[in-house]
């Protein structure tokens, strides 16, 4: 398949030296380590990984689809909000092959896509075939929530994290962030995995690149997404929103007059809905940029404006 032939030398194995243990009965140290993929997306070294698969490290390598081995270092980080981080190979001299990141906005369901990584950590460009089984998620995982994912049935294994989720034109479309293997319960789960939106992807990694971190504006609640079939539920006055669940003590959400079971329909003239979840509606504003908030209380619309500060 041409797309995986121009797109294989591009993604590459991350080792993370996670430093000496001690175990077994003499006691002796060993070295751990945790691996999952990257991608290229610069000439001069800069690639693209999950932010779970350099967290902790001690040390970095990357491998090229060659085999080629260089030590990298971790450029910046973007958690919880996208699991993603930016690292940079040491060696000038590799020839290395970026890839173009793609528009994911113009993803649709049922779209072929490409996943490929190191399976397991062993086996380097795995390639798995799927589709887009749903656009616009939200996933809860180790104790974070991410918005505005790609949904996929492509296979995603350990060592997949970081990788890319590449369209037809071999352009990359997300990055592979994680997978269900099982429900609550225990019961099985095939075929869920997610991918951080490529256009997400851009603007994080920008500002990682140039800054070392992304400058996020902070308005102070913790919310649960609204859904049509939770507005109908609970006989909430509009289908979508964000129910706020917690704010903050003096944030701005606070001072804004943000209570407690209230609900955050619009940020100016944008709807919080399901295809601009909360915090990606939040993003499009800068810190001390003053907002409109449009909110139900107790079935009735009020309006509140709040000033936004920095997230720390």
């Amino acid at each position: 398949m041409n797309v995986v032939r121009e797109v294989s030398p591009s993604v590459v194995t991350i080792v993370s030296d996670l430093g000496s243990r001690r175990g077994g009965a003499s006691r002796r140290g060993f070295e751990e380590t945790a691996s999952g993929s990257g991608v290229i997306i610069d000439k001069k070294g800069y690639i693209v990984t999950n932010e779970h698969v350099v967290r902790g490290s001690q040390g970095l390598t990357v491998v090229l689809a060659d085999g080629t081995r260089s030590p990298a270092r971790v450029v910046g980080t973007d958690v919880p909000f996208t699991d993603l981080a930016v690292v940079k190979v040491d060696n000038n001299n590799l020839d290395l092959s970026p890839i173009q990141l793609g528009d994911s906005d113009s993803l649709e369901s049922g779209q072929r896509v490409i996943a490929i990584g190191s399976a397991l950590g062993d086996f380097r460009n795995t390639v798995t075939l799927g589709i887009i089984s749903g656009l616009h998620r939200t996933w809860q995982g180790n104790g974070a929530v991410m918005e505005d994912l790609i949904q996929t049935d492509a296979a995603i294994n350990h060592g997949n994290s970081g990788g890319p989720l590449v369209n037809s034109l071999g352009q990359v479309v997300g990055i592979t962030t994680s997978v269900i293997r099982t429900t609550q319960d225990g019961e099985p789960v095939e075929g869920i995995g997610f991918s951080i939106p490529g256009n997400t992807v851009k603007t994080v990694v920008e500002q990682l690149i140039r800054n070392g971190k992304v400058s996020r504006p902070y308005l102070g609640i913790s919310h649960q997404q609204i859904t049509p079939a939770i507005a109908s539920l609970y006989s909430l006055p509009v289908k979508y929103g964000a129910f706020v669940v917690q704010v903050s003590a003096l944030s701005p959400a606070a001072k804004a007059g943000l209570k407690e079971g209230d609900l955050l329909a619009k940020i100016n003239e944008t709807p919080v809905d399901e295809e601009h979840p909360f915090l990606n509606v939040l993003m499009k504003f800068k810190p001390n940029e003053t907002v409109n908030l449009t909110v139900y209380r107790d079935n009735k619309m009020i309006q509140l404006k709040a000033t936004l500060t920095e997230r720390e």
